[in-house]
């Protein structure tokens, strides 16, 4: 169930969006942002735009207000340890508290529902030391009831990172 607060907050931003429109200088400034290695000072933005700094940090403080959202994240792989996804497919209807259960578990850091293939119905996103560990979970989830199914992935090599959002959406919006 929504709070108010989320309430307040999702009309907020539909007034927002129905206020003002993104301009040409919002979407040059997103198209920066957005590359892999977005981590961009403003004066930086403002020079290679050839705009003024206040300018720039006024659109992109409104822009991070509203439309990006920012996170750090570990690198895993160099602390020894592992990202795996977990596909799940699941039964009986219970697919809410299984995702509710997996959530309890430490290593367990997202959970998802999904669509698409008929046999996952959740994905979700754990950090792992190794493959005893994986093991032991993959045998946990599985013997959860309503589980019908386990498959798991890892990503071992990223050959190539693009924008988030390729430059034609931004065009559009």
């Amino acid at each position: 169930m929504k709070s108010v607060d989320q309430d307040n907050k999702h009309d907020k931003a539909k007034s927002v969006m129905q206020v003002r429109k993104l301009s040409e200088i919002d979407k040059k400034i997103l198209k920066v942002l957005l590359n892999p290695t977005g981590r961009i000072s403003s004066h930086e933005l403002a020079t290679k735009l050839g705009l003024p700094r206040t300018t720039i940090q006024r659109r992109r403080n409104f822009l991070e207000k509203h439309f990006l959202e920012f996170s750090y994240s570990l690198k895993l792989m160099d602390l020894g340890y592992r990202r795996i996804d977990l596909l799940i497919y699941t039964g009986g209807g219970n697919t809410i508290g299984i995702a509710e259960k997996l959530l309890d578990r430490d290593e367990v850091v997202y959970v998802g529902r999904s669509i698409g293939e008929h046999t996952i119905d959740l994905r979700a996103e754990v950090i792992i030391k190794d493959n005893s560990q994986l093991l032991d979970l993959l045998e946990e989830v599985k013997a959860m009831q309503s589980v019908r199914d386990v498959v798991w992935s890892e990503i071992v090599q990223i050959v190539g990172r693009k924008k988030s959002i390729p430059a034609s959406i931004i065009d559009k919006l």
